[in-house]
């Protein structure tokens, strides 16, 4: 069988129970999110630096513990933060090989993987939150596929071709096109029930699919920073967690964003 079809038939349960809610989200967020951490941290380890691991996988219990089992979790984040900071440093002094952008490597980690992976937790949590789930993936999906076949038909101009050579502007506004209209269509659909104007998810998806690229680009820079192809490999013919979900984790943070600030 192909790879990327068996990865296909991989990433179909997963995404299942992402978009179950509940429980089920939560767990799977939980491995989706440490696995994201460990790959983060084995590129950049192929570059020479030293993340401490001890220091954000336990980071990432913490966290987790809080969003799962504590009240406005997110208000909890800078006291994480500062606890891991602080061991950093106490790290760094005690271990000659560890420096300050080891420490900060490991920092931006639990906040790349970790923290923008919960968005997605949080934002099932609000009222209607799982509708606000389906738009992720919706403004993610829809922008990416619409990317591609515009960037097949009409791209012209690269993008960023240091970071991703295929990738061009025609492209991109395809994908901010497609990421606008298919959050639109989800609004009107669920109108009735969210009670929230198919204009907001308009403006949403167009911001959403516009970060959405910026997480993808991010991601590549990683690896291109790291000289390596993909993240460790653990979807046949789609490389790893970050590879599939890099774009995701930026549009769930908008989407919370837009949802808490924007739409009251």
């Amino acid at each position: 069988m192909n790879s990327r079809y068996l990865g296909a038939l991989i990433l179909i349960p997963i995404l299942a129970l992402l978009l179950i809610g509940g429980w089920f989200l939560k767990i799977t967020v939980l491995f989706l999110s440490i696995r994201a951490l460990y790959e983060y941290f084995h590129v950049l380890e192929k570059k020479g630096h030293k993340p401490v691991r001890i220091l954000g996988y336990s980071a990432w219990l913490a966290y987790f513990l809080v969003l799962f089992f504590a009240d406005h979790p997110l208000s909890h984040i800078s006291v994480i933060l500062s606890v891991l900071l602080a061991a950093g440093f106490v790290y760094m002094v005690f271990s000659q090989d560890v420096s300050i952008a080891d420490i900060g490597i490991t920092i931006a980690g639990v906040l790349y993987t970790v923290v923008l992976f919960s968005f997605l937790v949080l934002l099932s949590e609000k009222e209607n939150g799982q509708y606000y789930v389906y738009s992720v993936f919706i403004i993610s999906w829809v922008c990416d596929t619409l990317a591609y076949y515009s960037g097949r038909l009409f791209g012209r101009h690269k993008l960023i071709e240091r970071v991703s050579p295929k990738k061009t502007v025609e492209g991109a506004l395809g994908g901010l096109l497609g990421g606008a209209v298919g959050a639109f269509v989800l609004g009107t659909l669920i109108y009735d029930v969210s009670g929230v104007s198919p204009w907001h998810f308009l403006v949403m998806g167009f911001i959403g699919a516009m970060f959405g690229q910026i997480g993808d680009l991010a991601a590549s820079a990683i690896k291109r920073y790291a000289q390596e192809k993909d993240y460790p490999r653990i979807i046949p013919g789609h490389g790893g967690v970050l590879d599939r979900f890099d774009s995701i984790l930026f549009v769930s943070l908008i989407v919370y964003v837009y949802t808490t600030y924007v739409i009251f």
